[in-house]
């Protein structure tokens, strides 16, 4: 690591960001938990397939401006780039609290897809900068323990949203208000560290985009990191319904059952794979690869047990088993992106990595609520999600490791 980037230092961005990671994903995780008191006031929720559309929208437009944001990342300031995403998608929050109509929502959520499409290339790219090959998969992970704490508080909006004189609506209000303040801090103390290339401020789209789709081991990594999206996005945001209507439940208690086990057991994963695979790379280029596919392979029994639970316990059993694979999966996507490209290219190709997979998985959220008005099985959809994970296995043991990129500092 450079002296000029201390240890310290390096460990003071990642405690930084993960306030920043709690808001991203407490901000979208809190509408799952809320379908059903928001339907009282807004009908056009009680559709399944308009759900998934609410769910998808947010996805779609995020997908489409991760690369655009990773390129920025790239050739501007991290710093800048997070700061404001931060400061817009809290202050579209604040507003869906206001919102009163079907069409309100929907341009609420691809608002805020707008604004937060920016944050998760440029963050783990300037978390990359900072650590190098010895911390970085733990770094990576502390980070998304953040992702995975605001899913948990997440959980209280549903409890919140039914009591009396609170509401889903003071829920929105309230987390985008927090949002904006920790803009102002969060400006003031993270830096950016000395970027060595010379020519990261001239490369051009073109020449991002020449270097990435030239890399067969890069496209590898885009598929590998987005399969494992479409049972992610489906756990993560239909699990509350899920378990509400299965097994008869209130829907802060859905919320609970649901998202608890898979945080807590997220938390695990990202802690000990992230330590298991920084440890591996002292014996092998491909230890990051190892630990990640060790996560894929806890899915398949995880997914299709799901697909067949009968009762609460059975299916909670399953999602932590689910959760502590993902942690697995989490804290190695950006460390084994760094291995395979330059590093200047990092936020970009982070960026594509976003717009396929979140793509696919606004896909999975809308297909998954139109096969469910449909009443397909939930076995049949989860055993297929489980069968895609055991081909994620196949493809990411095929991802090569770059020599040069694998040893850097």
């Amino acid at each position: 690591m450079n002296t000029s980037r201390s240890l310290s230092t390096a460990w003071l961005v990642v405690i930084l960001l993960v306030p920043v990671a709690l808001l991203n994903y407490l901000d979208r995780q809190m509408l799952a938990t809320m379908r059903a008191s928001m339907k009282a006031d807004i009908p056009d929720l009680e559709l399944k397939a308009n759900w998934g559309l609410i769910l998808g929208s947010f996805k779609w437009v995020y997908a489409v401006l991760s690369p655009i944001g990773g390129f920025i990342a790239d050739r501007f300031s991290r710093r800048h780039v997070i700061v404001v995403s931060l400061f817009v998608w809290s202050a579209v929050t604040l507003a869906t609290g206001f919102v009163t109509t079907f069409n309100e929502l929907l341009a609420a959520r691809a608002l805020m897809g707008i604004s937060e499409a920016f944050y998760i290339p440029a963050a783990l790219a300037l978390i990359a900068d900072y650590h190098n090959r010895d911390t970085r998969s733990r770094a990576v992970g502390i980070h998304q323990m953040g992702i995975y704490i605001g899913n948990i508080i997440g959980i209280g909006a549903g409890y919140a949203a039914e009591m009396p004189g609170f509401g889903w609506r003071l829920v929105f209000q309230i987390a985008g208000i927090v949002g904006m303040l920790y803009a102002i801090p969060l400006f003031l103390f993270l830096k950016n560290p000395t970027r060595p290339q010379d020519d990261v401020r001239h490369t051009s789209p073109g020449d991002a985009i020449q270097g990435l789709s030239s890399n067969f081991a890069f496209w590898l990594l885009v598929i590998y990191f987005t399969l494992p999206a479409l049972a992610g996005w489906v756990v993560r945001d239909w699990m509350p319904d899920i378990m509400r209507e299965r097994f008869d439940l209130q829907q802060g208690n859905a919320g609970l059952f649901a998202v608890l086990p898979v945080q807590l057991a997220s938390i695990c994963g990202v802690l000990i794979g992230g330590y298991l695979a920084d440890r591996w790379m002292r014996q092998t280029p491909n230890g990051r690869k190892y630990v990640s596919a060790l996560g894929m392979l806890l899915f398949l029994p995880a997914l299709v047990g799901l697909g067949f639970s009968t009762h609460v316990a059975i299916a909670i059993a399953f999602l932590f088993v689910y959760g502590f694979g993902w942690g697995f999966f989490d804290c190695n996507n950006m460390p084994i992106l760094s291995q395979i490209v330059r590093p200047e290219l990092r936020a970009t190709g982070y960026g594509i990595m976003n717009f396929v997979s979140i793509s696919a998985g606004g896909l999975a959220d809308w297909g998954f609520g139109i096969l469910r008005d449909k009443n397909v099985a939930l076995g049949t959809i989860f055993t297929v999600f489980g069968g895609i994970a055991l081909l994620s296995v196949v493809i990411v043991l095929c991802i090569r490791p770059n020599p040069e990129y694998s040893q850097d500092v």
